[in-house]
């Protein structure tokens, strides 16, 4: 075969193909504009679906589900017919056998975004959570923004935005803060040993109930949690409604600006951190002697032997260095 039959013979071809690509032509728009329709017809049902069930927060997250099915399915409608219009002899049968063999090598490739799409399904029809929800997860605290298809996006407290996956969500512990209709907030206020601990757990609590934020029932409460080292712990709890993150600081100030006042007007202390460090003399007549050494006081039953100055250490010390040096020149005089 010579080069100019190679050429006629491949030109004739491509003519073939531009014939039979305008015949096609007209089925080929016309498919195309189906396709549009059936895709605008979808996101209008998707849409639909959400504003129906937007009033209702029991039925929001399946008005999500619901309205993203519908869409797909709609496409999926929309292509077979497409499809139908450019080839005439393509059967329902065909796509879905196409949709068979494509399905797996996808589900392969599209692994994880496949299983954040389900999770994000599963997370929509459980409902472990909603939109506007509160939620805590790991280090990230804030409140849902949206539920889709393959991420969670939560909005911080200082106004950022968190983007999770939806497998994380589904197969972790997740704290939802808002999930009930009220809240306990807690603090631990430390009085003195010497303070007497029911008529400071009253003044809690009645610093409390003039809070007007603090819910009556459940009824605020106060506890002696622990004997510190300084302190003798009580801790304070109250409920809140509602339970959102606003509400929860806001009654944290107002209880703990009133509890910190009743108390110090009442002559209850607040009293800070302490230590105290006791110094072991050694050199002392008194050293091993429990009961009149400074350092066992105040069990001691004689009496106590006062502290001596610097000074006068100093001078013992130099007394002790010249006897001793004294002595040595003494020693080395005989041995001359």
């Amino acid at each position: 075969m010579t080069f100019q039959t190679s050429v006629a013979t491949a030109w004739q071809k491509v003519q073939n193909m531009g014939n039979s690509l305008i015949v096609l032509l007209p089925n080929l728009i016309l498919a195309t504009i189906v396709f549009f329709i059936f895709f605008f017809i979808a996101r209008v049902l998707k849409y639909s679906v959400k504003r129906l069930t937007r009033r209702h927060r029991q039925a929001r997250n399946l008005g999500l589900v619901l309205g993203r099915l519908s869409q797909g399915i709609t496409i999926l409608i929309g292509l077979f017919v497409a499809l139908s219009i450019v080839i005439p002899s393509f059967k329902a049968g065909d796509l879905i056998q196409l949709l068979g063999i494509s399905g797996v090598a996808i589900g392969f490739a599209f692994r994880d975004i496949l299983q954040n799409f389900l999770a994000g399904i599963l997370i929509l029809l459980t409902e472990p959570f909603q939109i506007d929800d509160q939620i805590v997860y790991k280090g990230f605290e804030g409140t849902v923004e949206n539920i889709q298809t393959r991420a969670t996006t939560i909005k911080t407290y200082d106004g950022r935005r968190i983007v999770i996956p939806n497998s994380e969500l589904f197969t972790n512990a997740v704290m939802v803060n808002t999930a009930f209709e009220h809240r306990r907030v807690e603090y631990d206020i430390g009085i003195g040993y010497g303070d007497d601990i029911h008529k400071a757990k009253q003044l809690i609590l009645e610093a409390i109930a003039s809070v007007d934020e603090v819910l009556k029932n459940p009824a605020p409460d106060a506890l002696v949690m622990e004997l510190a080292g300084s302190t003798v712990d009580i801790r304070a709890r109250w409920w809140v409604n509602p339970p959102n993150r606003a509400s929860t600081l806001d009654s944290r100030d107002k209880v703990l600006t009133a509890i910190k006042n009743k108390l110090m007007k009442n002559g209850i202390d607040l009293p800070f951190p302490t230590q105290q460090i006791l110094f072991h003399d050694q050199t002392e007549e008194t050293d091993g002697d429990r009961s009149r050494q400074r350092e066992g006081w105040p069990a001691g039953q004689g009496n106590v032997p006062k502290p001596r100055s610097i000074g006068g250490s100093l001078r013992k010390l130099a007394e002790m260095r010249s006897q001793t040096n004294g002595n040595s020149s003494i020693e080395n005089q005989n041995h001359e």
